[in-house]
C-alpha cells in the first residue's frame, strides 16, 4: 500500500520511520509526515513535531476531536522553499471529504530547524513574546528577526 502522504512509496519506508521517531530530513518531508499523521489521527505526532515552546499550549483533546472528524483524502505539495539556515516554508493543499464532496485546505506553513529536527511553527498558538525578546526556537536571535517573521 502507498503511503498516506501520496508519495507513492510504501508507508514502511516513507512516513512510518518519521512517525516512529526518525527526524524528517526536510520541512517538506515533515509536512508530508504530518499529513500522514492527521490521516491516521495520530495527534501525538502532530504535537511532537510542533516547535517545542508551543507544544504545551496545544489542546490535545481538541486536536484529537478535530482529527477524528476529518476524512483526509490526499496531499499535494505545491512548493518547498528553504529560507536561510533554519527556516522553510511549504505550500500545500490537503484534500478532505466530510460528506459534502472533496474540499481543499490550502496553506503556506512555516517550519524551523532546531538541532537536527524540523518543527512546525503553529500560527494558531498565541505568541507571548515581544519582537525584542529571544526567539521561541532557542536560536538566540531576537524573535522579530527569527521566527517572528513567520508568525506575526
Amino acid at each position: 500500500m502507498g503511503c498516506y502522504c501520496g508519495s507513492g512509496n510504501p508507508y514502511a519506508v516513507c512516513c512510518q520511520p518519521y512517525h516512529d521517531g526518525t527526524p524528517a530530513p526536510t520541512a517538506e518531508h515533515l509536512m508530508q509526515s504530518r499529513f500522514g499523521s492527521f490521516y491516521l489521527k495520530n495527534v501525538d505526532y502532530i504535537i511532537a513535531t510542533t516547535v517545542p515552546s508551543q507544544q504545551d499550549r496545544l489542546d490535545k483533546s481538541a486536536l484529537q476531536a478535530w482529527a477524528d472528524g476529518m476524512n483526509w483524502t490526499r496531499l499535494d505539495v505545491i512548493s518547498h522553499n528553504k529560507i536561510g539556515k533554519r527556516h522553510a516554508q511549504v505550500h500545500f493543499k490537503a484534500y478532505f471529504d466530510n460528506g459534502d464532496g472533496e474540499q481543499a485546505h490550502d496553506e503556506l506553513s512555516a517550519f524551523v530547524k532546531i538541532g537536527e529536527r524540523w518543527y512546525f511553527l503553529d500560527p494558531t498558538v498565541p505568541v507571548m513574546l515581544t519582537n525584542k525578546q529571544p526567539c521561541l526556537c532557542g536560536s538566540g536571535e531576537k524573535f522579530k528577526a527569527c521566527c517572528g517573521k513567520f508568525l506575526l
